[in-house]
């Protein structure tokens, strides 16, 4: 059984402030990670999928689609 980590990610979106925890078995969770989890939070359904980075993005890809979609200022 893998162990589930949380994470308080604190972030922008459409310059409003957000807040939202992130259950991941990885450790650390990086930026990068963490911006590719909030872009399929917001644009993860059929419509958007196709702008959301693949999983295997380099993370300065994935942080740049975030910013150009209006998720910035990511903190975990």
């Amino acid at each position: 059984m893998s162990k589930l980590f949380r994470y308080h990610v604190v972030y922008r979106f459409n310059d409003e402030p957000r807040e939202h925890v992130i259950e991941s078995e990885e450790q650390p969770l990086s930026v990068a990670d963490a911006a590719l989890h909030l872009l399929e939070l917001h644009f993860g359904d059929g419509e958007n999928s196709l702008i959301i980075p693949s999983a295997d993005a380099a993370p300065v890809e994935v942080l740049r689609q975030a910013k150009l979609l209006g998720i910035a200022d990511i903190s975990v």
